[in-house]
This record gives structure tokens, C-alpha cells and sequence, in this order.
């Protein structure tokens, strides 16, 4: 057994079952132990941005890592925006990085790079094997790493020759690492912050937010008036019917600011305080009055179930009925072609446990707007702002729960980065319907150009911003990687379109052109 093969089984030993891939030269023993191996699927991507993107979206919904396989640093370097994303996102990632053999580094060929350093920002722990004998022990510890607190981001560096000599046995599974419960002195602070008549707001993320976080903080809600929201972009949120409803802070900070308007104290639960995604001139970053009580319930890596429940028994709230959204769809969408037109039937006609992935931006509001009291469905929107997540993560999702929709809502502009991944979802015959936003436009751009003070909006200045010329055709790009796809320009074919699509199984895009 080489060390490919021992690192291989090792991984499969531990519970990792699925492998993004984009391998060279250096990488070949890996893919010959994939080859080999009934315990792990290979997925080819195109892009290695495909890759780490997809691997964010299967551990959001699979609740554990998968692979990525990358040929050195500039396989990483072009990964590192969507390991950007996974990591803000807390997912669970191992980055397998071939190298050049050990004895071959001295020579400097053209491919060497500071691989290590080129990963330490977008990873928790790296390391780089030292021999076929070590292999294994390291990809074991990898797994372990990634599957801490809500998840973290390993990356295994494997010299060529630590893939091909011989190595030793696989390393058999190793404990998951308990994550941490918060001390009594967090919840008893909670206790009296929300006992003081206050006006308080709990903001959640990360691991508070499951179905049962959001019953228990919709319990504490009822017994306090403490107002409940969770962050702007969050890993994954459980929405609509059956579930308990949460207000999703805004984006601007006009928005946000106005939300948390007369707020007095800020409870967080597994996220930090509420600030601004980018500084803006003459304007606080933060969204929260200087004199606002800040109180951590849990850090993102521990355990905010735990903590939420405790501080619910504490409070005397444990016996209230969390108060379930009722089913209330909002019509097929009419009239003009529009992104409030498009939400309506986006909401309407969602199916039952569908997985949304969100990378819309400006165009997407409405759909999330509409869908609140929708079928019971998952929200996946983009953690890190590193545009080109939808398209790989709608990969992920889909591999992770292929008996449940995918629906990749995404404007046009930020599909183009990582379009390679349409290919792959028909390699794979993945359940995702993907809708463009077609506004020929970076929308999101313009308007922060108005925001940050940069008035200029000559020709020049937005020539930088429009993506009209020449024109983008979403149908021909889709039809020339194997698949379906539709241009609509009317509500009326929209509907159709989309109810086909939500009616059958395998991937379909939908590119509705608006104004």
C-alpha cells in the first residue's frame, strides 16, 4: 500500500466519502488510489474555485467535510476565494494539495511555490507530510481538525513522493472533538441582561441557528420581548412553514441601523456584534450605539443549542409552544418581467425541503422577501462576500441531499465566475434549477459607487459596472456544457418554466432578462 492509498483509506475510515477534484501531475497516485476505492466519490470540476466552492456548499447540508484534490499553489490560489467563503462560514473543508517530491523542491521547477503560505489565510491548520508513513496519521488529524466546533478548514500538503513510496496501514477512525459548552457565568449575564426591561436584540449565527435554536430563541422572544435576527449571511438557516421566524439584519446600514433603532442591549449567539460590511465615509461601522450593552452568549465554536436551551430553562420559558409559521404563498408573480414578479412564483411553486442558494445580490431580495412563509426549505447565502459561490456550493448541496431541490438564485454578472460549474452539475445529473438575474449589470456596484461618495456615473465610470457589451448569452453557455436552458422575457413564461423545472429531475437553467 502507497501512501495515497493508506492517506485514501484513512479518510474513508474517518467518515469522508466525497472528493471535488482538479488534480496534476503531482496528484496522479491519488487519483489512481480514487480510482481504485469503492469508498469515495470523485468529482471532476473544471475550476478549482468549483471545487472549494462545492466542498462549502456539501458540508453546510451534509454537516461534514468533503475533499478538495488541488494541484499545487496555484491550484490553491485559484481555489482560495470560495475557501475564503467556507471559512467565514465556519464549514468544514480538507484541502489536499499535491506537491512537487521532497527531494525535487531544491531545484526550484515552475510550478514551486510557498505553498503553506498561500493557504495559512483560508485554513485553520496546514501541514505538509514528511514521509508515506506519516501520511495517513496526518490526513486522520486533518479530519479530526476539520470536524471541530461547527468547522474548520484543514489543509494536507502531499509531497509527490509521500503519495508513491510505500507507506502503513490506514489509520483507523479518530474521536470528533466535543464542542465546548459555555459557563454558567455567560448564561446567568444573559439571565440578567434580559430581566432588566431593556430593549434587547439576540443575533444569531453558526450553529444557533437550526431548528431547534430558532424554537428556543422564539421561546425566550415570547417570554422577554427580546427581538430575535440573525445575521445578514448565514451559513444555513432553516426557513417557512413549521419553523420559527427570525428577522435577517440588512445589508446597508441605513437598513440595519434603522432596524436596531432604540436597541439597548445586543446578546450573540455563536456570531459577533453587528457592523457595517464595508466602511463608508462620514458613517460608523458599527450598528450598534456606543453605550449598548454587548453581551456573548456563544462563540461561533461553541455549542449554542446548549447554551440557548439552559438560558430558556433559566428564564422560565421552556414550556411555551414556539410559535410556527403557517403556510402562506403569495400567488403566481404578474405583469412585467421583474425581480418582485419572479419572487412570487419562486415562492409560490417551491417545493417542499428545497435548498436555496443565494448569490443574487440586489436582483434576489424578493425572493427571499416572498419565500418566508413558504414550503419548509434551507438558506445558503454567501458568508464570505468572494463573488462565485452559488453556482459550486448548489454542487455541494446537491451531492449532500440528492433527494432535495436545488434552486441556485444568482445574478449575472457573479455567475460568470465560476460558470464552469454548470458542466459538472450535468456530469453529475444534479437536481439544481438555476434562475439568472440577467440585468446586464454589476447592480450591486452601482449602487454602492453612489454610497462611498464616487458620483462620478459617466460612460467611463460605468462601462466598469455593465456587463451589456457584448451581451452574455446565459442559454448558449449552458447548451454549450450539456445542458438545458431557457431565455424567458415575459412573467408568463417565467411560470412555466420554472414550475417544468420544480415538476422534474436534473439541472435546468432559467435566464430571465429584466430591466
Amino acid at each position: 500500500m502507497n501512501g495515497a492509498e493508506s492517506m485514501l483509506e484513512t479518510l474513508i475510515n474517518n467518515g469522508v466519502e466525497v472528493c471535488f477534484s482538479n488534480p496534476g501531475t503531482s496528484e496522479m497516485h491519488m487519483v489512481s488510489a480514487m480510482g481504485k476505492s469503492t469508498g469515495m466519490r470523485a468529482i471532476l470540476g473544471l475550476f478549482e474555485g468549483v471545487c472549494s466552492g462545492a466542498a462549502d456548499g456539501y458540508s453546510r447540508m451534509a454537516g461534514k467535510p468533503a475533499c478538495t484534490l488541488l494541484h499545487l499553489g496555484p491550484g490553491l490560489s485559484n481555489a482560495s476565494a470560495n475557501l475564503h467563503n467556507a471559512y467565514k462560514a465556519n464549514s468544514a473543508v480538507i484541502n489536499l494539495i499535491g506537491d512537487h517530491a521532497l527531494y525535487h523542491k531544491k531545484y526550484d521547477a515552475p510550478l514551486t511555490s510557498d505553498i503553506e503560505g498561500l493557504a495559512n489565510p483560508v485554513s485553520h491548520w496546514v501541514r505538509t507530510s514528511q514521509s508515506a508513513e506519516a501520511l495517513p496519521k496526518d490526513a486522520a488529524e486533518a479530519v479530526q481538525i476539520a470536524n471541530t466546533g461547527p468547522g474548520k478548514i484543514a489543509t494536507l500538503i502531499v509531497p509527490a513522493d509521500c503519495a508513491w513510496d510505500d507507506s502503513i496501514a490506514a489509520t483507523a477512525k479518530l474521536a470528533i472533538p466535543q464542542v465546548p459548552i459555555v459557563d454558567d457565568n455567560a448564561i446567568s449575564d444573559a439571565v440578567e441582561l434580559l430581566d432588566n426591561n431593556k430593549s434587547t436584540v439576540l443575533l444569531m449565527n453558526n450553529m444557533a441557528l437550526t431548528e431547534k435554536g430558532l424554537e428556543l430563541a422564539d421561546k425566550i422572544s415570547q417570554k422577554t420581548g427580546a427581538r430575535v435576527f440573525c445575521d445578514t449571511f448565514t451559513k444555513r438557516l432553516p426557513r417557512g412553514q413549521g419553523r420559527c421566524k427570525i428577522e435577517r439584519l440588512g445589508y446597508f446600514a441605513e437598513q440595519a441601523s434603522e432596524q436596531l433603532k432604540g436597541v439597548e442591549q445586543f446578546i450573540m449567539v455563536g456570531t459577533k456584534a453587528p457592523i457595517a460590511f464595508f466602511a463608508y465615509p462620514g458613517k460608523a461601522s458599527e450598528f450598534y450605539p456606543e453605550d449598548a450593552a454587548l453581551h456573548v452568549l456563544s462563540h461561533p465554536d461553541e455549542d449554542a443549542e446548549d447554551a440557548l436551551e439552559r438560558l430558556c430553562v433559566s428564564l422560565g420559558a421552556g414550556d411555551l409552544e414556539p410559535r410556527a409559521i403557517e403556510l402562506k404563498k403569495p400567488g403566481l408573480g404578474s405583469g412585467d418581467l421583474t425581480p418582485s414578479s419572479i419572487g412570487m412564483t419562486f415562492a409560490e411553486l417551491m417545493p417542499t425541503d428545497a435548498i436555496v442558494v443565494d448569490e443574487a445580490a440586489t436582483s434576489g431580495a424578493a425572493c427571499q422577501g416572498y419565500s418566508t412563509t413558504s414550503e419548509p426549505h434551507d438558506w445558503l447565502s454567501l458568508s464570505g462576500g468572494s463573488i462565485g459561490f452559488c453556482l459550486p456550493a448548489a454542487i455541494g448541496a446537491a451531492v449532500a441531499c440528492p433527494d432535495r431541490k436545488v434552486i441556485c438564485s444568482h445574478g449575472d454578472g457573479g455567475a460568470m465566475y465560476t460558470i464552469q460549474s454548470l458542466w459538472t452539475m450535468v456530469r453529475e445529473n444534479l437536481d439544481i434549477c438555476i434562475i439568472i438575474f440577467a440585468n446586464r449589470k454589476y447592480q450591486i456596484l452601482q449602487v454602492e459607487l453612489a454610497r462611498v461618495g464616487a458620483q462620478s456615473m459617466n460612460k467611463k465610470t460605468l462601462d466598469v459596472l455593465n456587463i451589456d457589451n457584448p451581451e452574455l448569452n446565459f442559454v448558449n453557455l449552458a447548451k454549450g456544457m450539456g445542458m438545458d436552458a431557457v431565455r424567458v422575457n415575459t412573467i408568463e413564461e417565467f411560470n412555466e418554466n420554472y414550475r417544468a423545472a420544480m415538476d422534474k429531475k436534473g439541472p435546468f437553467l432559467i435566464e430571465a432578462v429584466i430591466g
